[in-house]
């Protein structure tokens, strides 16, 4: 097994400033490809996640005092460290995730320095907004008068932070970067399939310089950990993304007592491919559900809403496209799809491709493990065609390296499959007539639409309508997340 980063034997939690032996004792990290264990996390009594929490709350008012410039320089300094380090994260995000070279060397590790660094100038950023005076006239509370006043942004408190598997530091910088920088204080939960990577960011937090306390970090293979920090009545704001089922019973019990929440849920992308797309690039950005990470992102568009006169071309160009992906060991430069996280979750999307046909879906591509690789968690990319929309497969999450493809014959009904969904969080149009596009992304019920890209834009709102989540983060959006707005009122 691999030791720390820093050559420790073990992983630890923070808690208060002191790193700790989990509660519960440890338990194996597997690797999706090997079946290897990579390394023991600890696991965290449900008390330990409430002393962190405890300890969040206790450094909260010294930490949301500080200046803006000083949580600058901590969180650039945190970004600074992490580029130095990209070499030593990367084999270790590989080998827990069972992410490919090329994502781990670009999506990553990389990914998350950037979004440390955003966020230490997001710490400069102005957080009260002037407001222009009105005057108002006498009442039985108060004089009249000229009434200047303002709003300003402040911190909310103790945040929960508790990201999905998928990408484990990526997911939680993109929480702890515009937490802190608003001068909340954090207490960390990542996914217990891969934890090893967020315990080692943190671990750069603590060697950075942040305050005892002020970033805190709990793991653990079961939901106890998770569910004492949603109670906890020191905790002020849950930050989730993960599955809509989970954020379904977090949003009951941290409704209970009324806590802020952030939620960032599953998808089910809708691609609507018009007669007139650039076919060859739109069959290349469909494809990216295989590509990118064997389909386990929520944004990724795996509902290809396609007009019949091109819908043979399309089905057979990501036919094709299927059988080039490389499946394979993720260390090997030319591999493009890696394993599942977990021999669960590949049984999972299994039984969703075995639906899919079962339900008269006609499978064009993959469906099945590939037969070259004897070890690891591996699933061909799988085309479904001839779908219709009442199928578990074109309705529901697969979370995997899977494609439904569902005709439609006008716009209309483009737009009506594109909604008949209980999901909203990113969609996509492709036709050549701009006028057209964005006239139906504005009719598509998602938080995110893209034209003809699949690509991202980082300073934009992110998140989701209906069952895809709760708020949005993102840029300066992600600062407001965080954030509780105070207004301010004088006698002018």
């Amino acid at each position: 097994m691999r030791k720390t980063l820093s050559g420790e034997d073990a992983y630890r939690l923070l808690i208060g400033g002191e790193w700790v032996a989990g509660g519960e004792g440890a338990y194996p990290v597997v690797n999706p490809a090997t079946e290897a264990v990579v390394a023991e996390a600890p696991e965290a009594s449900a008390d330990q996640a409430r002393a962190a929490a405890a300890a969040a709350a206790e450094a909260f008012p010294a930490w949301s005092r500080t200046k803006p410039a000083e949580r600058a320089a901590l969180l650039q300094a945190a970004a600074d460290a992490l580029k130095a380090r990209v070499p030593d994260f990367v084999p270790l995000v590989i080998e827990e995730t069972g992410a490919t070279t090329m994502v781990a060397k670009t999506m990553q590790v990389p990914t998350a320095a950037t979004r440390f660094e955003r966020y230490a100038a997001g710490a400069m950023e102005p957080v009260v907004i002037p407001l222009p005076p009105q005057e108002m006239p006498a009442t039985a509370l108060a004089p009249g008068g000229l009434m200047g006043a303002l709003a300003r942004r402040a911190p909310v408190g103790v945040v929960a932070c508790i990201t999905s598997y998928n990408f484990p530091i990526v997911n939680m910088v993109g929480k702890l970067g515009p937490a802190l920088a608003m001068g909340n204080t954090v207490v960390v939960r990542p996914a217990g399939q891969d934890p090893l990577g967020v315990i080692e960011i943190v671990k750069l937090l603590d060697d950075v310089g942040f305050p005892p306390g002020v970033v805190n970090i709990v793991t653990g293979s079961t939901p106890t950990s998770g569910q004492a920090l949603v109670e906890s009545p020191d905790v002020d704001m849950v930050s989730f993304t993960g599955s809509t089922a989970v954020g379904m019973q977090i949003g009951e019990v941290a409704g209970r007592t009324l806590k802020r929440q952030l939620l960032e849920l599953g998808g089910k992308g809708a691609a609507v491919v018009f007669e007139d797309a650039d076919l060859k690039s739109t069959i290349g950005m469909i494809g990216s559900v295989w590509a990118f990470h064997s389909g386990q992102i929520c944004t990724a568009p795996t509902r290809a809403i396609v007009h019949r006169s091109v819908y043979e071309q399309v089905v057979g160009g990501l036919a094709k496209m299927a059988g080039m992906l490389k499946v394979g060991d993720p260390l090997e430069a030319d591999t493009v799809v890696g394993p599942l996280i977990t021999e669960a979750h590949r049984n999972r999307v299994e039984g969703y491709v075995s639906s899919g046909r079962d339900e008269g879906g006609e499978i064009v591509a993959g469906g099945a493990r590939p037969g070259h690789m004897d070890r690891g968690w591996y699933l061909e990319p799988t085309l479904i065609a001839n779908c219709r929309t009442d199928m578990r497969v074109v309705r529901e999450e697969i979370f995997g390296p899977v494609i439904v493809v569902v005709p439609f014959d006008d716009e209309e009904e483009a737009i009506a499959i594109a909604n008949d969904t209980e999901f909203g969080l990113y969609d996509y149009v492709f036709s050549k007539d701009s006028s057209r596009a964005m006239r139906v992304s504005r009719r598509l019920r998602a938080g995110n639409v893209g034209i003809n890209t699949v690509q991202r834009n980082f300073e934009t709102p992110f998140g989701g309508t209906k069952h895809s989540g709760i708020g949005r983060d993102g840029g300066s959006f992600g600062l407001h997340a965080y954030s509780e707005l105070q207004s301010v009122v004088w006698p002018g």
